[in-house]
Formats: structure tokens, sequence, C-alpha cells
């Protein structure tokens, strides 16, 4: 089963790959690895989940914070591959938990884009991972995510 088929099988339709809120790139492509830009969990231009993480926003809802700045990621990834079958293996995944004092479910957090990556690349979506707290984030997301994956190369 493709990705895009597994995707249409969970229900998720890839937004257009959100564009860049300042000056920088959405995604960058060196080689056969392909970076995006940190993904907000945005939905049609709307930040979703804002606030910090043990205060405002559940570890359930920084969850899905982390759900929604994976699919914005594929979405970026798509936009890079043209389509995400070239993708061979998502490398690594470095998450900023928008946190307040003393919160450490960071891990917790981050695991909805982990589990979606599995869900929609199986055994190329296992990854290694950074996950931190952060006292302030752009915008006031919960979640902010930075992804790097492999391509084929041509």
């Amino acid at each position: 089963m493709t990705p895009e088929e597994k995707l249409a099988e969970l229900d998720i339709t890839l937004p257009e790959a959100p564009p860049a809120v300042a000056n920088y790139v959405p995604w960058i492509q060196t080689g056969n690895v392909i970076m995006t830009s940190g993904q907000l969990p945005f939905v049609a231009g709307q930040i979703q989940y804002p606030g910090k993480c043990g205060d405002d926003v559940t570890v359930e809802d920084g969850y899905q914070a982390a759900r929604l700045c994976a699919i914005n990621a594929i979405a970026q990834l798509k936009a890079a591959a043209g389509n995400l079958s070239c993708i061979t293996k998502i490398l690594r995944l470095e998450g900023n938990v928008h946190s307040s004092p003393g919160f450490q479910g960071q891990p917790q957090v981050l695991n909805g884009a982990s589990d979606l990556f599995f869900e929609v690349f199986d055994d190329r979506g296992k990854h290694t991972r950074t996950a931190l707290g952060i006292h302030e984030m752009p915008l006031n997301a919960a979640v902010q995510l930075s992804v790097f994956a492999e391509i084929e190369s041509e």
C-alpha cells in the first residue's frame, strides 16, 4: 500500500504545503535528503491547540497538535518529492514542545507525529527523534517539528 493510500485509509487529506511565514523556505533538498522547516499545527491557516503543554494544553491535545504538524510535514515532503512513494526513509524528527515550567511529557506529545509517520510509511517511517521543551513558541503553537527524509536517488 502506498503512503497516499494509507493516508486515504486514515481519512487524512493532505493540505497544500503551508507557505513560509518569514524569510526562509518551507523545505530544502540536498542530495537524497529533504529537510522541512519547522511545521506548526496549522489547519486552514489557523493555529490549532495554542498554548503551553502542562498548562493550557493537555498531553492528549499536544499529541493531536503534533499529529497536525506531521500532516503538514508530510504535505511538505510531497511538495518536495512529488510522490510520497519516493520517500525511502524518514530519518529524523526534531520536535519542540511549548512547555510550562516542570512539564516533562514532551516524548508523549511528540508520539502524535511519530505514530503517524509509522502508520503512513510503515518501516520506512521509523526515525530518530529529539523531543525538547521550550519556553516560548512562534504564534503560541503547542508544538513545532522538522523532518528529515531520504528520497530515492535518480
